[in-house]
């Protein structure tokens, strides 16, 4: 899985969204401001479909309307504006059409500026994206490659709003925990990881260990100009990769795994190929 996957692309020429503080709004009146918001808000290089071509299955969302503009349109957010939902969600499925045995997880987890209006307007866009390719909440144990294959499903969408309830096709977001470490120190990091993986529910969802370095408001001070990639992600990929590579997978073990900047190292490929290991287990037992 990719962390804020949308934000390969954001517009420095648009308002600074509602998920940030009144004064990084008034701060960003300055237009340096905004280019330095945009270092530290993209965490991604690759556009939707590059990090589906890459291997990327899980995307993390985060949706806004635009305060001010009229009509319901919903556009990606991290500090800046990103694209429109819409023309996501297409090229995705774009992907989708021409690989009818893949299948993606689209975790739509934070909404801002937005009420019950913006939020049936967003659910049309995805069921019209996606149609039946959708698939029902069901007990996520069922939920196998073989399973999507017969139904002809490739998509699950978890939705993080009470209106999930109101759709057989929106999964509600307790099926998909993402606890957060929220820290810039890398050994952090990796015992929270280790933490919460023991805390994983046995059965009935899915997990996502988010192996991600959040800076905080005196990183930024310190390297305003070198932004998120060269201050975190650069200097401590190598021991996030060496803990990704020393995990397992099935139950108790990891499942979903997100990383900034998800081309940098062989980080979809490490992940895919912890797979193998359930395939040994497979043969030991046969």
């Amino acid at each position: 899985g990719s962390h804020d996957s949308f934000s390969y692309w954001v517009d420095e020429k648009s308002p600074v969204g509602p998920d940030q503080a009144t004064a990084i709004k008034r701060l960003a009146r300055i237009s340096l401001v905004k280019k330095i918001m945009k270092k530290w808000s993209v965490t991604q290089n690759l556009t939707f479909k590059e990090q589906l071509e890459g291997g990327i299955r899980y995307f993390d969302l985060r949706v806004s309307s635009k305060p001010g503009e009229i009509g319901q349109e919903i556009y990606f957010i991290h500090g800046l504006f990103g694209i429109k939902v819409w023309d996501g969600l297409k090229e995705i499925n774009t992907f989708l059409e021409q690989h009818p045995k893949e299948v993606i997880f689209l975790d739509f987890n934070h909404f801002y500026a937005m009420d019950n209006s913006h939020h049936f307007f967003l659910i049309n866009r995805i069921h019209s994206a996606f149609g039946s390719k959708l698939c029902s909440v069901e007990c996520v144990e069922y939920v196998t490659l073989q399973y999507m294959w017969e139904k002809k499903h490739q998509v699950l969408i978890f939705y993080h709003y009470p209106l999930y309830q109101e759709y057989p096709f929106l999964w509600p977001g307790n099926k998909m925990p993402a606890p957060w470490a929220n820290t810039t120190n890398v050994h952090k990091l990796l015992q929270f990881l280790e933490t919460t993986l023991e805390e994983r529910s046995r059965y009935g969802t899915f997990h996502v260990s988010q192996a991600i370095l959040t800076p905080r408001v005196k990183t930024i001070a310190r390297h305003l100009i070198r932004g998120l990639k060269n201050t975190l992600v650069h200097r401590n990929l190598p021991m996030i990769l060496n803990w990704v590579k020393a995990q397992k997978p099935g139950v108790m073990g990891v499942n979903i795994i997100t990383s900034d900047f998800v081309e940098l190292a062989d980080f979809a490929a490490t992940v895919i190929a912890l797979n193998d290991l359930l395939l040994e287990e497979d043969e030991s037992a046969t």
